[in-house]
């Protein structure tokens, strides 16, 4: 097991506490890392950084492993994860490397999507924040936290399926704080599902999607932004395959890739401890 040395570590995060990068419906390379795991932690406390489903070839068998680990595990929301509940109620076309119909068709369909949309999309936990995307640079870590609940409470509504419906689009790009209604939900979401790179005010862009090196002029990684005020907290995020294992003091990326053939990542968080799996080819770079 591989160990990073942290020139901060978090002595009072506890000892049993991982967090895991993007699944994306990896079901059997999953069941390899939980049990390397738990070779070396029993019962130990995951957090999964989103992207639990799609493209990868058995999401239906990855939601019900995760939920079946009850209280053991927590699952932030991802952009695929948002994406499943809002092509389950018809709001959003299947795309072609989709891989969601077997939940879709699924006798406990129901359930698993009640489970799903009862999951936040942030956790503030032992001075780590935990999201799927990223964070804007005029948000702390305990700013990031209260707007996701905002959000959280939506998806947790009675009203909830005419918000999904208003919740895509890349407007507005910047944060600010007079924002309401769908409006700040939106930017909230994209921001913590979506982004990539934003200027240094925090406007985002979503067309680049490949390494640190491909923004756009004038935009920069999110984690990069000078002024950035989540640099409170320690931010643990996924997403960004290209982007691959990032250790810093203050910052971890978690998507090695596991659906393209790379690898799926768990870290323990206490001391940095990284252990990674091989993962077979599910979809090609592309597609």
């Amino acid at each position: 097991m591989k160990r990073i040395n942290n020139s901060d570590p978090m002595t009072s995060t506890p000892s049993n506490l991982y967090a895991i990068g993007d699944l994306q419906g990896c079901h059997s390379s999953l069941v390899a890392l939980l049990e390397r795991i738990e070779s070396i932690t029993p019962n130990a406390q995951l957090i999964f950084v989103g992207d639990l489903v799609n493209r990868g070839p058995s999401s239906l068998a990855t939601l019900r492993l995760i939920r079946s680990l009850g209280a053991r595990a927590q699952a932030i929301l991802g952009n695929h994860d948002l994406h499943l509940l809002a092509a389950a109620h018809g709001i959003r076309k299947l795309h072609r490397s989709d891989t969601l119909d077997p939940i879709l068709n699924a006798p406990d369909r129901d359930e698993l999507l009640e489970w799903l949309r009862y999951q936040p999309l942030a956790l503030l936990q032992d001075q780590h924040l935990f999201v799927h995307a990223g964070v804007l640079p005029q948000w702390s870590g305990s700013k990031t936290f209260a707007l996701a609940q905002e959000v959280e409470a939506k998806l947790r509504s009675t009203d909830w399926l005419d918000f999904l419906g208003e919740m895509y689009g890349n407007q507005p790009a910047m944060w600010n704080d007079a924002l309401t209604g769908n409006a700040r939900l939106r930017c909230i979401v994209n921001a913590l599902t979506r982004i990539r790179f934003c200027t240094e005010a925090g406007e985002m862009e979503f067309a680049a999607k490949e390494s640190a090196g491909s923004a756009l002029p004038g935009y920069l990684p999110w984690f990069d932004a000078p002024q950035r005020q989540s640099n409170d907290v320690t931010v643990v995020f996924g997403h960004w395959s290209t982007l691959g294992l990032t250790l810093r003091p203050n910052l971890i990326g978690l998507d090695t890739g596991c659906v393209w053939g790379g690898k799926l990542t768990a870290i323990r968080l206490a001391d940095r401890a990284v252990l990674q799996v091989d993962c077979p080819q599910a979809q090609k770079p592309g597609k």
